[in-house]
Parts: C-alpha cells; sequence; structure tokens
C-alpha cells in the first residue's frame, strides 16, 4: 500500500498516475503539456527530488517523472513479484513512454540510478533524445580510478547484516537525508524522503539497488551496464548540460571527470557547497539553468 500522500502536498502538489505493470502500479506524474521532459531518480530518492524542476517548468513542458517500482508511490513487491535489476527499471520507462505514446524528442534530467536507467531506454531509441540534464550520475562502468565506498561496499556484499541495516532501521534513506546534502534539510523535507520507506517491506528497493551495482562481470546487472558504456559515443553529439555537487563521496570528481571526457561539449556546472542532492542545495541556481539550456536548444534544432 502507497503511504499517505496528504501530509506533503504543500511541497509535492501534483496529480497521480498510475501503470499497470503485470499487476504492479507504477506511479508517475504528468504535469503540463508540450515538448516532454522525462525525469529519472535514483536511490533512495523518488519523484520528490524533482518537485521544484517541476513546479518551474510545467508551464512550458509536459513533465513526466515516474517513481520506480519499490519507490515513492509505486508498488513495493517482494523478490517473487519483480526483479530489482536495471535491465527491468529500463524496460519500466520504455513501456511507460510507449503508454503515453511519446513518440517525439524527449530530453531526459538524470540522478543517480537514473541516469543508467535512463540513457539505456535513450540507448534503445537514439532517435527519440533531444537533450541530457545530468545531476550526479554515471552511465557507465565504475571508473578505474575509484574505489566503491565502504558504506556502499557493506550494503552491497554483507547481505544479512545490510538487510538489518537498511530493511530494518531504514539506514540508507534516513542517513541520506543527512550526509547527501551541504545544508540543513528542513524537517518537513526529510520526512517525506523517507515516507515511502516506513516498513521493511517497502524499503526492499532501497537494498536492492545497492546489491545490484554492477562492479564485474557475473554480476547481474553488469551485461546491461557494460552494454550502455560501449554505446555512449552513439549520443556524443546530443546537447548535454552536467549540474555537478562537488560534496558527493560516490559520484565525486572521477565520474564528472568521466563524463568530461566522453563528452567534452557539455556545458558543466559545478557547486562547491552541493553534495549528493544537488537539487536540494544548488536548485535555485540549478533551475535557471535548465531553462537557459532548453531555451538555448529548441527541438527544431537538434533533430536528425
Amino acid at each position: 500500500m502507497a503511504f499517505d500522500i496528504e501530509p506533503y502536498r504543500r511541497l509535492y502538489p501534483f496529480g497521480s498516475h498510475w501503470l499497470d505493470l503485470d499487476g504492479l502500479r507504477y506511479h508517475y506524474l504528468d504535469e503540463g503539456h508540450g515538448q516532454p521532459v522525462v525525469f529519472v531518480h535514483g536511490n533512495p530518492t523518488w519523484s520528490f527530488y524533482f518537485r521544484e524542476l517541476v513546479k518551474n517548468l510545467r508551464n512550458d513542458y509536459r513533465c513526466i517523472v515516474p517513481d520506480h517500482i519499490g519507490c515513492g508511490l509505486s508498488d513495493k513487491p517482494g523478490d517473487n513479484r519483480y526483479s530489482y535489476v536495471l535491465q527491468r527499471r529500463i524496460d519500466d520507462l520504455e513501456q511507460l513512454l510507449d503508454h503515453l505514446d511519446v513518440r517525439e524528442k524527449v530530453t531526459l534530467v538524470l540522478h543517480d540510478w537514473g541516469g543508467a536507467i535512463g540513457m539505456g531506454w535513450a540507448l534503445r531509441r537514439p532517435e527519440r533524445l533531444a537533450r541530457l540534464v545530468l545531476l550526479n550520475t554515471a552511465a557507465f562502468l565504475m571508473p578505474a580510478t575509484k574505489r566503491l565506498p565502504f558504506s556502499l561496499w557493506f550494503v552491497r556484499n554483507l547481505r544479512g547484516l545490510s538487510a538489518l541495516a537498511v530493511r530494518g532501521c531504514n539506514g540508507f534513506a534516513r542517513p541520506a537525508t543527512f550526509m547527501a546534502c551541504r545544508k540543513p534539510m528542513a524537517p518537513e523535507i526529510r520526512a517525506a524522503y523517507c515516507a515511502p520507506y516506513d516498513s521493511w517491506q517497502n524499503r526492499i528497493a532501497t537494498l536492492r539497488f545497492v546489491q545490484d551495482i554492477p562492479l564485474k562481470p557475473g554480476d547481474p546487472s553488469y551485461p546491461t551496464a557494460r552494454w550502455i558504456d560501449e554505446r555512449l559515443a552513439d549520443i556524443e553529439g546530443t546537447p548535454m548540460l552536467i549540474c555537478w555537487g562537488e560534496h558527493d563521496f560516490v559520484f565525486d570528481h572521477h565520474f564528472l571527470d568521466e563524463w568530461r571526457r566522453r563528452f567534452p561539449q557539455a556545458e558543466v556546472h559545478t557547486f562547491l557547497d552541493a553534495g549528493h542532492y544537488v537539487l536540494e542545495d544548488a536548485g535555485d541556481r540549478i533551475v535557471p539553468l535548465v531553462r537557459g539550456f532548453l531555451r538555448d536548444y529548441p527541438l527544431d534544432e537538434v533533430q536528425p
């Protein structure tokens, strides 16, 4: 059962929609009209993360924002009903956009795991990709210079202990509201981020996302991640805006350097006073950058 969204309506004033995915309710926002902008969140956030961008863009664009299965207002099934792997996440996004009959050029706004999920869809349908906005994310294998932080290694590999910590004590979503920001998060906002993950069952995705991090051949999602990695050059001419919080102990300068190496034409803005939840720390500066980027690259100029 979805959590009660009503206490957070002031912050999240959107209408809810659901798509049936083999009996599972896949929640999404569909706000505004015009050129489609698709927002893809990561772990342990949900569509709430993009709320200010959606409020600002929906008067001029169609904003589509799914909650991954296990996250936000979507269903949170057990492993017997859903495979919590990257391939399935991409399939879900593809099914949603096909269901909504989104055939025109799409702008993707990607954060955290949303990078791999959104880019996986884009590389299946490169003719439908118009522009990219990247926010502390990745869509390639771990850079050779980067080591997995101990906290993620612990959650990924010590499965019994990590289940107790993450699913028993909400030891991922709750700490993130402190660790992923540089400025203190208001209690109401912190509560909204944690609200979907209010029980052992409802925290399954926050654990499975970490356990699915593809590091080596043999990991379930490694072939999918490698497929994405090897095809990024196919979209190298796509207009790209990168907004990056510099205080991110996971998606740090190693990842930003890799984006710059692969896409030297990208417009890059870094924020010294921002962390992983870069929209929380620097949203007031990022919103106008995104609006300007969309204006500067009109769709008629990025058609093939």
